[in-house]
């Protein structure tokens, strides 16, 4: 495998085989039905929080989650038994939950291609957020599709055959063809030295109708964005991006930064950071249909592990997260080093990134957004109006910096670790612009 180092990362909890992903078809209800039952329930309880209501809306569509997977699997004739789904009450501490972006066109209509043409599956976004035990605060880190890694034996879940293990291969090929959500969380274990409690694959209409849900995410462009592969085309200033528009910003690549998937990450960034500040923001958290339509599109488009697909542990979940600070939800990139066709870890800084979630210690970013964006100003709130899809509102950088990959600032206190300036991205709080391709 390609590395600049030994990794000295241990896991408390020994490897299994990981299993291959299966989906289902999923159930159908009457909407009508379920939404009356929904206000009885909340008319005769009162409920006024947003915990409360996002535990309702949970409630209300969990008969529509998609048949689950287990991460953490035994072998075919293994005596050990399988752990089950927490009760309501036993999510304590951290948590580790692991997010895939697939490409697969399966089920997803004609709108990217042939749904019936048999093609490979790739990962080619996964995220790995990590909550702190005392839930003060949340990292994200995604790695690049492009990473050479080894991807350990995992087994397939529709047969308990065991998958030999993969070396020096790129990390978005570790799903593969049967769809292996585990063989995946067994490379980001490897990676960061953590267990992976929980994951999710997401499809692309999953991206269009969380999108939806939330009515548009405001995201800056700090210069032009024109990208003919995936139809983006973005003046600089303020738009507000749902559906389509969504789907087509976060694919984007060619008209990002230097054109590279690094660069594409940081312009993900941007727009997950502005969700984050979105989703946190009181008009969402106090809107009973907008909660509701969030979590229907969330456990509606995706196949979740085994335990998430609970609806106690999306409660549990939603309490631990809620009270996190902006500037205490950080988004991370792995650090990389370029190698021929794609790139390779750097495990010596990765080590340091990954030290730090197993520590549970919060993290300052030193590296800067990373050249697929720049920050507009420290800490802005958002607009109190979202402007409409296609034209931008006027002069939105009056104070920002063009120059894209901004350095963050660095508490002096001590009281977050420094990662190594190999180490790209943002907090939630930075309000960053994206940066359109420049060669």
């Amino acid at each position: 495998m390609r590395r600049t180092g030994p990794s000295t990362q241990t896991r408390d909890t020994p490897r299994t085989p990981r299993p291959f992903v299966r989906h289902g078809r999923q159930k159908r209800h009457t909407l009508a039905r379920t939404l009356v039952k929904g206000a009885a329930l909340v008319g005769g309880v009162g409920v006024v929080a947003s915990v409360s209501v996002v535990a309702i809306a949970a409630t209300l569509i969990v008969q529509s989650v998609q048949p689950s997977v287990d991460l953490h699997p035994v072998a075919a004739g293994s005596s050990v038994e399988a752990g089950g789904a927490p009760e309501i009450g036993a999510l304590e501490g951290g948590f580790n939950v692991l997010v895939v972006g697939s490409d697969s066109r399966k089920g997803q209509g004609d709108a990217y291609g042939d749904p019936d043409e048999e093609t490979s599956v790739l990962n080619d976004v996964n995220m790995l957020m990590h909550v702190s035990a005392d839930h003060s605060n949340a990292t994200v880190v995604s790695f690049p599709r492009d990473m050479y890694v080894d991807i350990p034996e995992c087994v397939n879940a529709a047969t308990g055959e065991t998958i030999p293990a993969r070396y020096d291969t790129k990390i978005n090929e570790a799903m593969g063809s049967d769809v292996s959500l585990g063989c995946v969380a067994g490379v980001v274990e490897d990676l960061m030295g953590v267990r992976v409690d929980y994951g999710a694959v997401v499809q692309f209409n999953g991206v269009i109708e969380m999108s939806n849900a939330v009515g548009g995410v405001d995201v800056c462009v700090a210069t032009e964005i024109a990208d003919p592969y995936t139809n983006t085309y973005l003046e600089p200033g303020v738009h507000s991006l749902e559906g389509m528009a969504a789907l087509q910003f976060l694919r984007s690549r060619h008209g990002i930064g230097d054109g590279s998937d690094l660069t594409r990450i940081s312009n993900q960034q941007v727009f997950l950071s502005a969700l984050v500040r979105q989703i946190k923001s009181a008009d969402t958290l106090l809107n009973p249909v907008a909660l509701y339509g969030l979590a229907k599109a969330a456990l509606g488009n995706m196949t979740l592990s085994t335990g998430l697909d609970n609806v106690n542990t999306m409660v549990q979940m939603g309490l631990a997260l809620k009270d996190v600070d902006l500037a205490d939800v950080v988004f991370a990139q792995y650090p990389t080093g370029a190698t021929p066709s794609g790139v390779e870890p750097d495990r010596a800084a990765g080590d340091v990134l990954a030290s730090a979630l197993q520590t549970d210690q919060p993290i300052a970013i030193t590296g800067g957004t990373g050249a697929g964006a720049t920050v507009e100003g420290e800490a802005a709130a958002p607009a109190d109006t979202a402007a409409p899809s296609g034209p931008a509102t006027a002069d939105p950088l009056a104070t920002a910096e063009a120059a894209p990959g901004t350095p963050a600032a660095t508490p002096e206190d001590g009281s977050k670790v420094a990662l190594p300036e190999s180490v790209t991205g943002q907090s939630a709080d930075q309000q960053t612009c994206s940066v359109g391709f420049f060669g």
